[in-house]
């Protein structure tokens, strides 16, 4: 084993082999639109929005604004108990009147990892709540990604996130299911048994599982199984809410009506660490009963419902709205979608392109490795992202121009080509 100890900056990698990226770090120090620039001068086209998230694109002035605004005034103060900021206030009400979800109650924290935390015990107090003391178990999909939190880790689909714990799961009452497969689900159900099982939680379209979206049907099978076996259906929006699959909520595309729906990401593009879930009133109305018996969820953070988060949050929905960005993303995949056929028909390396919303995945054969293809794609200017089973993330910013999408997915054609000549 080599022990040799690597030097570098304070800060630790996240996500990351660290030996591995150590004199390769990339410091971003400014971004413009859909495109970032390194402190070398290197101008980069954010072909992944960041992660999954910048979608109105970098350093919008109206944002920076907003954030002054709220900041002189009040930087923020907590909603715990008898307390809360007008901010956060406003926010919620304006996002309960945009939910797919009618009449719903809007829990708000710092991010998508805490929505799924929060999402999952209320699962469970649901449950406990109504005297349904067994129902405790969460199940989650193969290739799912629901954050690093305990819970999120407990109930992630990739592996390599819940190895190296010491057990299976951090929270023990979680269970995989197989990705697309209703008659797994059925037999999973069936074992564990209804009477155990207090929610399950889904992608609309896998993200980091490798932009996988759903079969035909499947998720109105998944939610129809749920009502049938009283267990809460949980869709997890943290990517593909505010915009990302061409309809605000992507439980609009489909046509479903979650009991759960947690949120992050394109609530505020990036521009500040807001997320939460959205509730359904058979889930909170149990506890807004005027009785001294009425228990309590014991939910909150800090930093939940941040004043400047939630006025950054209302600015970025204004330029959501202003600029109709929610109707060109639906432009925009079809023209991804026709581009990454081009890109299958033309490479023998592509093994699979697919396309749900302005998401995009490119599986790519065993010989040609998706982490040396995004590497060469930095070299001219393209950023990508190699995620599960050698696949290729696109989702660049709602802002992104026709031209512009053509000439990324020229890129990785032309990288492709060069693999493939090797």
């Amino acid at each position: 084993m080599n022990t040799k100890i690597l030097d570098g900056p304070a800060l630790w990698p996240a996500q990351a082999h660290v030996p591995s990226v150590l004199g390769r770090q990339l410091v971003i120090e400014r971004g413009e639109g859909s495109y970032i620039y390194t402190a070398a001068g290197q101008k980069l086209f954010d072909g992944t929005a960041g992660l999954w998230h910048a979608n109105i694109g970098h350093s919008h002035p109206d944002l920076a604004a907003a954030a002054r605004a709220q900041m002189l005034k009040l930087e923020t103060y907590h909603i715990f108990a008898r307390f809360v900021n007008d901010q956060a206030l406003a926010l919620a009400d304006r996002l309960a009147a945009m939910s797919p979800i009618a009449d719903p109650k809007l829990i708000l924290n710092s991010g998508g990892s805490d929505a799924i935390d929060v999402a999952c015990k209320l699962a469970r107090r649901h449950w406990q709540r109504a005297g349904r003391t067994t129902k405790s178990v969460i199940l989650s999909r193969e290739f799912a990604y629901h954050g690093l939190h305990a819970y999120g880790t407990s109930i992630a689909g990739l592996e390599f996130n819940r190895e190296g714990y010491g057990t299976e799961s951090l929270v023990p009452e979680t269970r995989r299911v197989p990705v697309d497969d209703v008659d797994a689900l059925k037999a999973v159900i069936a074992e564990i048994g209804p009477e155990n099982i207090a929610g399950i939680v889904t992608e609309p379209i896998q993200g980091t599982g490798g932009v996988n979206p759903p079969p035909p049907g499947y998720l109105q099978t998944v939610q129809q199984l749920c009502r049938d076996n009283d267990i809460l259906f949980m869709l997890d929006e943290v990517i593909t809410g505010f915009g990302r699959t061409g309809s605000m909520f992507a439980a609009e595309r489909y046509g479903l009506q979650p009991d759960l729906i947690t949120f992050a990401k394109g609530v505020t593009s990036g521009y500040a660490p807001l997320g939460g879930v959205i509730v359904a009133p058979h889930v909170w109305q149990p506890f807004y009963v005027d009785d001294d018996a009425t228990p309590v969820f014991r939910h909150g953070a800090t930093y939940a419902g941040h004043a400047t988060s939630c006025a950054v949050a209302m600015a970025n929905l204004d330029i959501l709205e202003r600029h109709g960005l929610v109707s060109r993303t639906a432009e925009l995949e079809t023209l991804l979608r026709a581009q990454l056929d081009q890109l299958s028909a033309k490479h023998s390396s592509v093994v699979d392109v697919r396309v749900g919303g302005f998401l995009g995945g490119v599986s790519l054969s065993d010989d040609v490795r998706a982490e040396s293809v995004a590497d060469k794609l930095i070299d001219i200017g393209f950023i990508s992202r190699p995620l599960r089973g050698n696949t290729l993330q696109i989702s660049p910013p709602f802002i992104t121009t026709d031209g512009e999408l053509v000439r990324f997915v020229d890129a990785i054609s032309q990288v492709l080509s060069e693999e493939e000549s090797a």
